[in-house]
């Protein structure tokens, strides 16, 4: 009797300095990853960087995809606003287009669209803005694939209108017994521990569940699996979830490829 084999795509958020400020630690990050997702300039990012990174990871064979925020730059993009599904399409498309620009530019082919913090939080669980996401990204380019949470509206929208969706997980925050990110507001919504954050991502990948934080089993089909690349444990965690993943039998490749 063979076993089937298990894959999953490693997903890292880069290119989040801008002007002065360094942020992240997106060369070595690169060489861990196989998926990039390139802030575009309202969240975090700035042209010169979003140029920066797209080269950087066309030279490490990284693909590239595009991370379009709130319009937040003091807030990093995590503080909730009031926008409408029309400035949602929009917010989204300038960015992601940005992007697309310099990665064109450069001779590559963006590959997908992840929306970043509160924009992506907010999508999750807001059907009206999820669609207009999905619009925007399949306008923009069909070919492309939507990164969001598991089991969000975000991905039934995709879905919906043929758009290719990768349904991502997380394995340094934890989670609520819907299926949903704990809030970063609560002090546990983020995992620090390196090896309890590995535990979590050979679980999700391998048995497809994750323990919420009321005690609850989630279940949840990953596609990809997101590296958080701010933190100044960034390398390491990514490092040591690549190598558990890989030690349990887990393909590490791109997602769709």
């Amino acid at each position: 009797m063979t076993t089937k084999q298990l894959f999953i795509d490693l997903n890292g958020d880069m290119g989040e300095s801008f002007g002065a400020y360094r942020i992240g630690h997106d060369e070595e990050l690169a060489k861990v990853v196989t998926s990039a997702n390139i802030a575009c300039g309202f969240h975090a990012g700035d042209p010169a960087v979003m140029r920066r990174t797209v080269k950087l990871c066309l030279e490490h064979g990284v693909e590239v995809g595009a991370h379009p925020g709130l319009p937040d730059l003091m807030g990093f993009g995590r503080r909730a606003m009031q926008i409408t599904p029309e400035e949602a399409y929009d917010l989204v498309l300038y960015q992601a287009g940005a992007l697309q620009g310099f990665v064109r530019a450069e001779g590559g082919r963006m590959r997908h669209v992840k929306p970043h913090g509160a924009l992506y939080n907010m999508a999750a669980v807001q059907r009206p803005l999820a669609e207009s996401i999905a619009k925007a990204v399949y306008r923009l380019d069909p070919e492309l694939i939507l990164f969001g949470l598991a089991g969000s509206e975000l991905i039934r929208a995709a879905e919906s209108i043929g758009l290719r969706a990768a349904s991502e997980a997380f394995a340094d925050r934890t989670y609520r017994a819907d299926g949903t990110l704990t809030p970063r507001t609560d002090p546990e919504a983020v995992i620090r521990d390196a090896r309890q954050a590995a535990d979590q991502a050979v679980r999700m990948v391998c048995e497809g569940k994750v323990k919420s934080l009321q005690g609850d089993e989630v279940a949840l089909a990953a596609d990809t699996l997101c590296i958080h690349g701010d933190g100044p444990e960034a390398l390491a965690l990514a490092t040591l979830i690549k190598e558990r993943l890989q030690h349990a039998g887990v393909a590490v490749r791109p997602y769709g490829i």
